[in-house]
């Protein structure tokens, strides 16, 4: 299954591996670029520049196939040291880098000035067009289905892709919902060249969190999620757990952000990756878990979405062909 995005990537499938935070490691990375697709690592999850050199240095010990890495820019009171990562992502000459978060026209242009091939993620057509217009080779658009930060719009994936899709050059990723080979076709229907998925390869055997991270993943519905943070202007949508409810409830009480800061404090959301409490903090997880229904490897994952595709489009076209059409 050839698209745009397997030829600029240099990738078998059209599938992306989401570049979440605490979860996208070398090893998953690699798993999921051994099996046909771009694994990516996240920049952010190493504690310093040097990690991340080290973690990328590990990544390519594992897979001698493309993969990236993820850099997030986000407002922080004490942000990472942004530009000293971007340096180590271009000094290892990673081929490809997803951008998120922020305005990412001053590291697009560095990127693009080493040749790597650069992918924005964003939640709107209006950001879309704007990556583009800075120079981003590839768009990812999340829909409101999407775990982390679906933007304040809340338009879903139905619509926001073809939106995106009529109005952009460059080739368009889709993401937020995707799980399967339904998924990648509906996609690729709605005028996208690939998916990125993330909740899905959470839940792979190569996936670093705790089995019971991921059990309670398979066990959920679309339905066990919670949109947090929203009166602020921040949404995030995560599991719904103890904790996450009690943030909606403060927050729409007429709290403020002080009075959830603990609540929704990173670090206790990295312990449930670790520990496996899923009542511990925040989590992010999407809608699509109610889609995921094993804990499979990421070869097993990727063969089993490309045959569905292909078994999905060679229905459709003997239902309906060609020759009837018009």
């Amino acid at each position: 299954m050839q698209t745009r995005i397997t030829e600029l990537l240099g990738i078998e499938h059209p599938v992306v591996q989401g570049g979440m935070q605490w979860v996208a490691t070398a090893e998953l990375a690699a798993a999921v670029s051994e099996a046909g697709g771009l694994g990516i690592i996240s920049a952010l999850t190493q504690p310093t520049p040097e990690a991340l050199a080290a973690e990328i240095q590990r990544c390519r010990r594992l897979t001698d196939r493309p993969f990236g890495v993820n850099l997030t820019i986000l407002p922080a009171i004490d942000p990472p040291p942004y530009e000293r990562y971007r340096d180590v992502i271009i000094a290892e000459h990673v081929p490809v880098v997803e951008t998120a978060g922020a305005n990412p026209a001053d590291h697009i242009a560095a990127f693009r000035a080493a040749g790597i091939t650069t992918i924005h993620k964003c939640t709107s057509v209006r950001h879309a067009l704007k990556a583009q217009s800075v120079g981003a080779d590839i768009v990812t658009i999340d829909g409101f289905e999407c775990a982390g930060h679906p933007g304040e719009d809340d338009v879903p994936g139905l619509v926001l892709l073809p939106a995106a899709a009529r109005q952009l050059e460059v080739p368009l990723l889709a993401c937020g919902g995707f799980a399967d080979g339904r998924g990648l076709m509906a996609a690729l229907a709605l005028g996208a060249d690939g998916i990125s998925m993330g909740t899905r390869f959470m839940c792979t055997v190569e996936s670093p969190v705790h089995p019971d991270v991921k059990a309670a993943i398979v066990a959920a519905s679309e339905r066990d999620t919670e949109l947090i943070l929203r009166p602020l202007r921040n949404t995030s949508r995560v599991a719904s757990n103890t904790v996450s409810r009690e943030v909606v409830a403060v927050l729409t009480d007429g709290g403020t952000f002080d009075d959830v800061r603990e609540l929704v404090a990173g670090a206790r959301g990295r312990k449930v990756y670790e520990l496996g409490d899923t009542e511990h903090g925040i989590w992010t997880v999407g809608m699509v878990q109610g889609l995921i229904d094993d804990i499979a490897t990421c070869r097993d994952l990727l063969t089993r979405i490309v045959d569905e595709a292909a078994v999905i489009a060679h229905r459709q076209l003997a239902a309906f062909p060609l020759s009837q059409a018009g």
